[in-house]
């Protein structure tokens, strides 16, 4: 019997695979636990269909996330935080550098994404790693500037 793996199965193959396997195996234990489905005709043409449009979707994000980098890249984040008699009052966290980028760029990031040591306590230029996923990092230039106020 022919099976198409839907899940990675130890000892068979990877998800993807067209595998030869016995009768019993593949109806009563692959089949019935979901992870493959008898391999017809019309469920491989299924599979590759669906194949086809997670690369296009991938391919998509991957397209923005440059785009959003590039964004990032290009300008400097101006953050404006309340003078103290040293440097700013308080400090600049993931979160105020988040919604600066909403603000200014008008796109959404996660804070979580945003890869801050530790918080920013002075003014002036600092580069700030941001991961966008699919292995795409913008480095974020903030600029910390005290008012008054």
């Amino acid at each position: 019997m022919k099976v198409l793996l839907i899940k990675d199965v130890k000892n068979v193959g990877k998800a993807g695979e067209i595998k030869e396997v016995k009768d019993g195996y593949g109806r009563n234990f692959l089949v019935a636990k979901g992870l493959a489905k008898v391999a017809t005709p019309q469920v491989v043409e299924e599979w590759k269909a669906e194949q086809a449009r997670r690369a296009a979707e991938e391919a998509a994000e991957i397209e923005r996330l440059t785009a959003e980098k590039e964004k990032i890249e290009a300008v400097e984040i101006r953050i404006e935080k309340p003078a103290a008699p040293i440097g700013i009052r308080g400090s600049v966290t993931n979160n105020d550098i988040a919604h600066a980028i909403n603000e200014q760029l008008g796109f959404e990031i996660d804070k979580h994404k945003i890869d801050l040591k530790k918080p920013i306590k002075s003014e002036g230029l600092h580069t700030v790693d941001i991961k966008l996923g699919h292995g795409i990092h913008a480095a974020a230039r903030v600029n910390v500037v005290a008012v008054e106020g």
